[in-house]
């Protein structure tokens, strides 16, 4: 959506629509724990119970990405912390603890290539959670669409910053 005020791209609004919308696209979807993918089958457990601590896990160290580029640039704070919370609240949907993660990881030193590093990887879990649909059952899959999605448009803010 581009307007007279915004002429660079999506307005916020519309990007944090997202992950409802894929949550919407996605609330049909009920198959069985066993999918054919190609000419191999993958068993996932009833409950995705690993799947979901995975996704924790994910969470709580993208968690820490954003509390190491808050503490090594401040000034990236009003960017930053909505993002944070957002994350924070995807590991607590899955079940995580906040709790820091045993190697505290380090930003980079300048904030665009932090705002770089945080952009790649919320990229590459929103990709990692599109393809482990696959294994989801139903509910954990509508999650995992939701988070991705969410991650998706997060990317997209701080490419904007």
């Amino acid at each position: 959506m581009i307007s007279a005020t915004n002429p660079a791209g999506p307005r916020r609004r519309a990007l944090l629509a997202m992950p409802a919308a894929a949550a919407a696209l996605l609330g049909g979807c009920s198959e069985p724990a066993v999918r054919k993918v190609g000419a191999t089958t993958r068993a996932a457990s009833p409950d995705g119970a690993a799947l979901r601590a995975t996704a924790g896990r994910d969470s709580v160290r993208l968690l820490a990405l954003y509390d190491a580029a808050l503490a090594a640039h401040p000034a990236l704070a009003r960017l930053l912390e909505p993002l944070r919370d957002d994350v924070a609240r995807h590991a607590q949907a899955f079940g995580a603890q906040e709790h820091p993660v045993s190697a505290s990881p380090e930003a980079p030193t300048t904030a665009a290539d932090t705002v770089a590093a945080l952009a790649s990887a919320e990229k590459s879990l929103a990709d990692a959670r599109t393809t482990a649909l696959l294994d989801a059952p139903p509910e954990l899959a509508r999650l995992l669409a939701s988070v991705a999605a969410a991650g998706a448009a997060h990317v997209t803010l701080l490419k904007e910053g």
